[in-house]
């Protein structure tokens, strides 16, 4: 079965929810209408949809392979990235000053999740080059900008981040990898990086990896972090290529899913030292590299919208075809396609509702991400800038966790079918396990939530995005409409949960770190949840008003239909999510670490 991009609900909400209008006055991003949004998704899944989706399961069933230190990627891969990097797809959300189309992240976003429905193993190459992008535009200096970024704009050469070592994997602090100065200003970089994605790999000239290490003479533990740019073959003044640098790919893993994906152990320095250059100031590299993992993090989840939105697809189409069994309302006579069946249904809305929410988080947070390094209003940019980085855990960890259950529900609806490979639905299963591990997994994603994102302002910036929940379920209220209705209490309920937890939070976080930590995942699902279901009532309101002008009649009852759905099947879930937070942490504890 083909995939189809979801261009309409993409844009549905970048207009009302993103409020792309409103970020087209942004001073740079005049050019982003509505009308240039609609062309660039156009054409995003034509390339989707013609030229990477056809190479999605030939990637699983054909995976990258690797042979004295070089690695062969899938058959197809190579033509594709090329098409990919002529079209300008890499460059499209960043500055013009180095190459890229200027469009702001949120269409840029749609555009990723529309990549990743197609391929994930594919999309990888080009989300870890944004981030080196992201880190080198904040921190890297005129020189390294010059002479490297033009080229990652481009997509000509690709860009990795290199945290992972054997013995140190979201500890960094134990990161052993060396760097010596050298007198003219370069380091030579010795150490092994492990999990290092599209480390090796055909599709480009030149790889620029940025590395974590530690130069002589550093603080201990995190504090004593660089980071360098340590190119595949060094640059001449030029620009042209020159020699082959000291870093060599020994070995690829053999994976669960995203097998396409090469998965690098890099080995730097055995010939003499790998040459690097330091990016911004020494001891400052975590500082940096959370750049690109910000930026990384935030297309993880986009990863787990877009393989959502490909499970359901297939799942639907297939329980359009799949006859079996009499309707229990004896609609039809005989047996009939499962579509008909009302818990097939349920799975079928569960996995669409929980897209679509997620998708329309996503955009939201793009829109904000987009104001925060934009908007010529300091106090602007200040708000916008607080919203995102809360945002950001929600969108890797609660996108990707849901992924696995909509994933999961895709198996379940083709039945046994499910579990043969060939009707594609356990390769979706298999392909977002990881999205919930790397980039940081679910628990750090929510330690982060906790400590610096809630507990660290005492919860203010957590209270002040309840507070405007608040204001959307008055709308709703005020609507009156039965579906409405429901969502307001529904959105009421999940935020009085919210902010119970945000205050346990805040008030135990540091005398009871133990009951606190022990819940930090279900309250990043509890937020996550609760955001979603925000963006799922604000498009209800919109779809109502939309209905009642006779706008697109059948989408907007279908959004109508989604949100509600969501309300009161997905919402609800927030009561026993706070309930183990307040009265679980304790017995997620007690038990003594000899007793396991």
């Amino acid at each position: 079965m083909s995939f189809t991009a979801p261009v309409k609900d993409m844009l549905f909400c970048m207009e009302h929810l993103a409020n792309l209008p409103q970020v087209a006055q942004i001073p740079g991003f005049e050019d982003a209408s509505l009308e240039t949004a609609q062309a660039v998704l156009e054409e995003s899944a034509k390339l989707c949809e013609g030229v990477i989706e056809p190479l999605n399961v030939p990637g699983d069933t054909q995976p990258s392979s690797f042979a004295e230190g070089k690695v062969v990627t899938t058959p197809g891969f190579k033509e594709a990235y090329q098409q990919y990097v002529q079209g300008g797809w890499q460059g499209l959300q960043h500055p013009v000053d180095f190459g890229g189309q200027g469009l702001p992240k949120t269409i840029g976003a749609a555009c990723v999740e529309m990549l990743n429905a197609s391929n994930i193993s594919f999309a990888l190459c080009p989300l870890l080059t944004d981030g080196a992008i992201e880190a080198l535009l904040t921190a890297g200096s005129d020189a390294l900008k010059a002479k490297y970024l033009e080229k990652l704009v481009s997509g000509e050469w690709t860009g990795t981040m290199n945290l992972t070592e054997p013995q140190a994997g979201s500890d960094l602090a134990l990161v052993r990898t060396k760097a010596e100065p050298l007198p003219d200003g370069t380091y030579k970089i010795f150490g092994t990086k492990i999990f290092i994605t599209y480390g090796e790999h055909d599709m480009a000239e030149n790889i620029i990896h940025l590395v974590l290490a530690r130069v002589a003479g550093a603080p201990e533990g995190v504090k004593g972090i660089s980071l360098f740019v340590v190119p595949k073959f060094l640059v001449n003044d030029d620009g042209s290529l020159g020699a082959r640098n000291d870093v060599h790919c020994v070995s690829i893993e053999h994976k669960m899913g995203i097998k396409a994906s090469p998965t690098a152990v890099l080995q730097y320095g055995d010939n003499g030292g790998a040459i690097g250059y330091l990016v911004g100031e020494e001891n400052w590299g975590l500082e940096y590299m959370f750049i690109m993992m910000n930026a990384a993090r935030y297309g993880v989840g986009l990863q787990g919208i877009g393989v959502s939105e490909r499970a359901y697809q297939r799942a639907v189409q297939y329980a359009r075809d799949r006859v079996q069994s009499r309707p229990v309302d004896g609609s039809v006579a005989g047996s009939a396609a499962i579509i008909h069946h009302p818990d097939v249904r349920r799975m079928l809305m569960t996995m669409r509702s929980v897209t679509e929410a997620c998708r329309a988080m996503a955009s939201t947070a793009a829109a904000a991400y987009d104001a925060a390094h934009h908007h010529p209003d300091a106090e602007v940019r200040k708000a916008n800038a607080a919203f995102y980085e809360f945002m950001v855990p929600l969108v890797k960890g609660y996108s990707t966790e849901m992924s696995l259950e909509v994933t999961s529900l895709g198996v379940q609806v083709h039945g046994g079918m499910g579990f043969i490979e060939e009707t594609g639905a356990a390769q979706y299963y298999r392909d977002a396990k990881i999205l919930t591990i790397y980039e940081g997994t679910t628990a750090i994603q929510a330690n982060d939530l906790v400590g610096r994102k809630t507990a660290r302002d005492g919860g203010e910036n957590a209270k002040a995005i309840a507070a405007q929940i608040a204001k959307t379920e008055a709308e709703l209220r005020a609507s009156g409409s039965a579906a409405a209705l429901s969502m307001a209490d529904r959105l009421q309920s999940a935020r009085e949960a919210f902010l119970q937890v945000v205050d346990f939070v805040v008030g135990k976080a540091k005398a009871s770190p133990n009951a606190v930590y022990a819940g930090s995942v279900p309250y990043l699902m509890l937020a996550g949840n609760l955001m979603a279901g925000w963006q799922m009532g604000r498009a209800m309101l919109v779809a109502q008003d939309k209905l009642a002008q006779g706008e697109d009649v059948p989408f907007m009852q279908s959004k109508i239909a989604t949100a509600q759905f969501y309300g009161e099947h997905i919402l609800t879930r927030t009561a026993s999510l706070r309930d183990s937070i307040l009265l679980g942490g304790e017995s997620a504890c007690a038990l003594p670490l000899e007793a396991f």
